[in-house]
C-alpha cells in the first residue's frame, strides 16, 4: 500500500500524543492501523470514526510525524482539512473534530451534516 503525501486532516501536538500513548499501551494490537472516517447517523446526519481497525482494500494510507492512519478513499471529500484535537481535562476529556466542511454539527461535536 503507497503511503499518500497529500493528508487529508491534521493532528494537533496533544492528539498525535494521545494516540501514539495508546498505540504503545501493553496488549495493543499491532495488527491494526488508526482509521480515521466517517459513517451514516448520529443526531446531525454523519459521525466521525476514529478508531483501530484492519486495512481494507478502499483504504488510502497516510503518515504525519511518525503517526499513521488509514482512511477510506471516498471519506476524504468530507474530512479535508478537519484537525483532530485531544482535551485531557476532567470535564472535556477525550478527541474534538474541527471540520470546516461541516455545515453544522451536534452539541457533543461527534456528529455533523455536509
Amino acid at each position: 500500500m503507497q503511503i499518500e503525501t497529500s493528508i487529508p486532516v491534521q493532528f494537533t501536538i496533544s492528539a498525535k500524543t494521545e494516540l501514539l500513548r495508546l498505540m504503545a499501551a501493553d496488549g495493543f494490537d499491532n495488527s491494526k492501523q488508526l482509521r480515521v472516517g466517517v459513517k451514516g447517523g448520529g443526531c446531525s446526519g454523519m459521525t466521525y470514526i476514529l478508531d483501530f481497525d484492519i486495512i481494507k482494500p478502499n483504504d488510502q494510507k497516510y503518515e504525519i510525524d511518525g503517526l499513521s492512519f488509514i482512511m477510506d478513499k471516498s471519506h476524504g471529500i468530507y474530512l479535508q482539512g478537519m484537525e483532530i484535537d485531544w482535551q485531557g481535562g476532567l470535564n472535556d476529556r477525550g478527541f474534538t473534530f474541527k471540520n470546516p466542511n461541516a455545515s453544522s454539527t451536534c452539541g457533543c461535536g461527534t456528529s455533523f451534516a455536509v
